[in-house]
């Protein structure tokens, strides 16, 4: 299937509902490998089915593992059927993507085990250091050579004399997955005195290891941990099935929804967002998100098996700023990362050296794409201080994700900002969570929209403003955009048929709103916006798809919370086709032409009920005959015939299907 090209996320008011969190990607692929190198079945509920744990499975079928039920099934687990360290000893090719849960654990049973094996990636993945691991795995005596640049993938793994003379030593600041992997894989030897494994520099992620030491346990083997600088494997280790391991849900993506939960706080409707499949017990380092954001003003509540986000806590508007220390969650720090904009005061992050070498270097994309929405940021080599966002300072991007799952899934929260996002490549969140974007669209809760949608002067503007007015609502009306531009172009001579020039005056349009006055360069033209001549020069450049383009973004733009009310041609069909009520007014021409001979007449401008009647229908054929985004009802719209209603009544009775609808 074809990825997505992009997603548009509308705003967001607030969010409230639960969510089944997946398997934990970092349990997923180290319970496959612990229960394919033991001995017996394992039973493995929960497990992830993502893009990660389908190359471990399928690695682990071509090295000669069965592997029956299906990840991510609750009819059906995936059971694996252990071969008590007796892998095929090859020759195989395995494909491991992006995975850096599986390429480096496997990297080291196999060169523990002896084989001949080639271990390749994705192209980000032959630009992953894998050093240090390969160092130490050479140092016991493995054979283990590079094929292309020296110290990353792809690797060529054959048969050597693993043996241990001395204390094993490898690198802890640069990815903790170099010790974990040493770690699954040294119990392989049976060794018969203790190994000890010794840390060089300061070990970061340190909540990973403690969650590879708890599954290890889990299989017969219990590590010893001497403060995080020394690790000793008992001698004689072996691994045995548990029979059964349930998977934990992830508690990186428990972050994204937790977040959600209390950014909604913004608005006065945050949560409750509850997240099952993880707590306070939780083998998974980033649980402790939960905590942080709790330090920083959110109001989280725990239970078993679940972590809820109630909004923010009394007293508070914005989440706090601050000095936050990443070691211990360095997935879930990106998420701090954006919910930074939302904060009343600058936050710094610490800890995050290891983003440098994650599925992209996330310091670099984070910064760039923070910057795109109009936030001051600072970086250095593992840190990065974000500033907060104004609301006239938010600015409407396009997010490229750089093949990154967790870059998508944290910027979905710039949503709760009041300018437009768009996800490049969403299809990316499928290396961990397949099903992100659909569990989010489940809670989230968009700025609601009211459409108005009819031909010309059918009331749609009066009623629009009446409903803004009591609803305490902002009001948008496409058509003095249209108008505007028109208007722009009568005055700078630019023909009506010229669509490039057309088009760039409507991207630079400067056009506002205040006190119901449209203010074009700064002046009031509400009045000359209603003249006949810009009307129909309107009408005459609305067909155009480029223009229409440009100013779709604009008027999307309009939609800020508490809510809006948008009058036009198209607001329900392709502006904001999600809105919650649509209305089209259905006023026959000649009702609607006497209605625009005594708005003029009030204005001051002479004309005729005939000659305005010929220019409604005129317009009204080209409106409804138009080959981009048509004059017509949305399949979802209610009708509304307002030739015997006045004012009042009309808006009485869309307040009363309003009402309905929420």
């Amino acid at each position: 299937m074809t990825r997505p090209e992009h997603l548009d996320l509308p705003p967001l008011i607030g969010a409230a509902g639960s969510v089944q969190l997946p398997g934990s990607k970092s349990i997923s692929n180290r319970v496959l490998l612990l229960a394919a190198l033991a001995e017996g079945p394992v039973e493995l509920p929960g497990l992830l089915d993502s893009d990660d744990t389908r190359v471990m499975l399928d690695a682990l079928r071509l090295l000669g593992v069965r592997v029956e039920g299906r990840a991510g099934s609750a009819d059906a687990p995936v059971v694996v059927h252990g071969c008590g360290a007796r892998l095929a000893r090859g020759p195989a090719e395995l494909f491991l993507g992006n995975a850096g849960t599986a390429v480096r654990p496997l990297t080291a049973a196999l060169a523990v085990l002896g084989g001949d094996y080639v271990l390749r990636g994705v192209p980000r993945m032959h630009e992953r250091p894998i050093g240090d691991l390969v160092d130490a795995l050479r140092a016991m005596g493995c054979a283990v050579d590079y094929l292309a640049q020296a110290g990353y993938p792809p690797l060529r793994i054959g048969s050597g004399h693993p043996r241990i003379d001395a204390p094993l030593r490898v690198r802890g600041d640069v990815s903790s997955q170099f010790l974990t992997a040493l770690l699954l894989a040294l119990p392989l030897l049976s060794a018969e005195a203790d190994i000890e494994v010794q840390v060089e520099g300061t070990l970061i992620s340190r909540p990973y290891v403690a969650l590879t030491l708890a599954l290890l346990e889990r299989f017969g083997v219990q590590v010893r941990n001497h403060d995080w600088q020394r690790f000793v494997v008992p001698a004689g280790s072996r691994l045995r099935s548990p029979r059964r391991l349930q998977v934990e849900g992830d508690a990186s993506s428990a972050s994204y929804f937790l977040a959600a939960g209390a950014l909604g706080g913004l608005h006065g409707q945050g949560g409750p967002v509850r997240v099952l499949g993880v707590d306070a017990t939780s083998l998974q380092g980033d649980v402790q998100f939960a905590r942080v954001l709790d330090s920083l003003g959110a109001d989280i509540a725990w239970g078993e098996g679940w972590i809820e986000a109630r909004g923010l806590r009394a007293g508070r508007e914005r989440l706090a700023g601050g000095d936050i220390d990443c070691v211990a969650i360095p997935d879930a720090a990106m998420t701090l990362a954006v919910t930074a904009l939302f904060a009343d005061s600058p936050t710094l992050l610490r800890g995050i050296g290891s983003w440098r070498v994650k599925e992209t270097d996330r310091i670099h994309a984070m910064r760039t794409e923070l910057g795109k929405l109009g936030a001051r940021v600072e970086a250095g080599e593992d840190w990065m201080r974000v500033w907060p966002l104004a609301e006239a300072d938010w600015h409407g991007a396009s997010i490229a994700t750089y093949d990154d799952h967790r870059m998508a899934m944290c910027f979905s929260l710039a949503s709760f900002g009041p300018a437009d996002v768009r996800i490049e490549d969403p299809g990316c969140v499928g290396k961990t969570f397949p099903g992100y974007f659909e569990a989010f669209a489940r809670v989230a809760r968009p700025v609601p929209v009211l459409a108005i949608d009819g031909p010309t002067a059918s009331g749609k503007g009066t009623l629009a403003a009446r409903l803004a007015e009591r609803l305490g609502w902002h009001v948008l009306d496409s058509g003095s955009l249209y108008r505007a531009t028109a208007l722009r172009a009568l005055r700078l001579g630019v023909a009506l048929d010229d669509e490039p020039r057309l088009t760039e005056l409507a991207r630079r349009l400067p056009v506002a709103w205040r006190d119901g006055a449209v203010l074009l360069d700064g002046a009031d033209v509400s009045r000359e916006l209603r003249s006949e001549q810009v009307g129909n020069a309107a009408s005459a450049i609305a067909p155009l798809p480029r223009l229409r383009e440009a100013l779709l973004g604009l008027q999307r733009a309009q939609r800020r919370a508490p809510g809006l009310v948008a009058d036009g041609r198209d607001m329900g069909t392709v502006v904001f086709p999600d809105a919650r009520l649509k209305v089209f007014l259905v006023a026959s021409a000649r009702t609607r032409a006497e209605r625009r001979v005594k708005q003029l007449i009030s204005q001051g401008i002479s004309t005729r009920l005939q000659d305005v009647l010929r220019d409604l229908e005129s317009r009204d054929a080209r409106d409804a005959s138009r080959s981009v985004a048509a004059m017509a009802a949305a399949q979802d719209a209610l009708p509304l015939d307002n030739a015997e209603l006045d004012v009042d009544a009309t808006v009485a009775r869309v307040l009363q299907w309003w009402r309905e609808r929420t």
